[in-house]
């Protein structure tokens, strides 16, 4: 399920905003930008929903900092403050909407699906990628018209890399998410988990596992998907 971080400091509309939302989405939460990129040390969004005026730190204060670490994930960002100069001090810091309250759930719902389409996010449970493909429904996974026997565990993490194409996850943020934070497991089964699925993938070239030394791991497509 697509994944969204509403980071507002109002309880009452995180609280609607996620009422609104969950049928479609996963919403987390942060009620600043502090706590946001806290929360992004151990989960990946698809997209940001931010809130401007916030304690600790403010929506504006949080987009700028996201932007300068390279990171382009989605952003739309709600306020109340509905003038021509709030609007390009955001767009000019790389957000990607902005819409003012009272929220229109309605209308919130439209730009989301339109981000994501624009984005190119898969909502079908799906990666193709020339003549490789996996289904997250059926767990099963093909190249070149054979299926391959994955545990779960594999599945999970080569899911995990092939949704995010060029996007460098932590040893940290794989491990949080594929074992859980209570795991007794350390960096190094990720490292074997990487090594076994690079040996059952031997011979596909429409992607690379790429280890970011002293990081972590990114998949890199070679060919068109």
């Amino acid at each position: 399920m697509i994944k969204i971080l509403l980071v507002e400091d109002e309880k009452s509309v995180r609280t609607l905003t996620k009422v609104k939302l969950k049928d479609k989405y996963e919403i987390i939460e942060a009620c600043d930008g502090e706590e946001a990129f806290e929360v992004l040390e151990h989960e990946k969004a698809d997209l940001m929903i931010v809130d401007i005026m916030m304690p600790n730190m403010d929506g504006y204060e949080f987009v700028q900092e996201l932007r300068a670490m390279g990171d382009d994930t989605p952003v739309i960002m709600l306020t109340a403050m509905d003038t021509f100069a709030h609007k390009k001090k955001g767009y000019r810091l790389g957000i990607d909407e902005y819409l003012t309250k009272p929220i229109d759930y309605e209308e919130l719902s439209w730009h989301i699906e339109a981000i994501l389409r624009r984005y190119k996010i898969n909502t079908d449970k799906e990666i193709v990628i020339g003549d490789f493909s996996m289904n997250e429904e059926g767990m099963s996974v093909s190249f070149n018209g054979k299926n391959i026997d994955f545990t779960e565990t594999e599945f999970k993490l080569l899911y995990k890399l092939l949704s995010y194409p060029g996007v460098i996850f932590t040893k940290q943020q794989l491990m949080d998410d594929i074992w859980g934070y209570d795991t007794e497991s350390d960096y190094n089964t990720i490292k074997v988990y990487i090594n076994r699925l690079r040996n059952k993938l031997e011979g596909c070239e429409a992607f690379e596992l790429v280890s970011v030394r002293g990081v972590g791991y990114k998949a890199v497509i070679k060919v068109e998907e």
